[in-house]
């Protein structure tokens, strides 16, 4: 198994560190070369979400990466990551989005704080938020993974994951774990010629 993670600007380190911790392999995304490089997921890191766009669509990343979500290459986008999946964005001026998730957020609307919540079936993990974004709409087949001061903080549709808070940074792995069974789950359908 092979991760990629998206490390035109944020916490594309952060990410491969925790990764390098659980026994993954990840490398950094930057270029289109980098592309031709296999790997079985994607990571789109927490950062500022306007820079991520304007790097990605100018490095030519932009529709290479919408194309392998949309085949189903399984994705996990953190904070600006959640933004640059969104379908749709509440308060943005242009549609810089991948807008392969069929989800609604308003960006910065959680402040800077840190708490323990729910994540799918654990009962309790550190979440770190900073102007996070939230979920307002999502289609009915979207899965809510976390509710955080009644806000949706954690979703699943399909083959991507998206949470507001940076679970990179902190030192529970919980979310990757998750994120890793997705990707494990793919490459076995994969094999398989699903």
């Amino acid at each position: 198994m092979i991760i990629a993670v998206s490390a035109v600007q944020g916490t594309f380190l952060e990410h491969q560190n925790l990764l390098t911790r659980m026994g993954v392999e990840s490398f950094p995304l930057r270029e289109q070369a980098d592309l031709e490089r296999p790997f079985d997921g994607l990571i789109l890191p927490g950062g500022d979400c306007d820079k991520q766009s304007k790097l990605l669509r100018q490095r030519g990343l932009m529709e290479p990466i919408r194309e392998r979500i949309s085949q189903g290459m399984p994705v996990l986008g953190t904070c600006s990551g959640m933004i640059l999946l969104a379908r749709q964005v509440e308060n943005s001026k242009a549609p810089y989005y991948l807008g392969t998730m069929p989800i609604t957020v308003r960006r910065r609307q959680l402040p800077s704080f840190q708490v323990n919540g729910a994540f799918a079936a654990i009962r309790s993990i550190p979440m770190r938020f900073l102007n996070a974004p939230v979920v307002t709409e999502m289609d009915d087949e979207v899965e809510i993974l976390s509710l955080t001061r009644g806000e949706v903080t954690a979703a699943r549709y399909e083959n991507q994951l998206v949470t507001s808070f940076h679970p990179e940074l902190t030192t529970d792995p919980s979310v990757h774990h998750y994120f890793k069974i997705m990707v494990d789950q793919s490459i076995k359908r994969r094999e398989r010629g699903e």
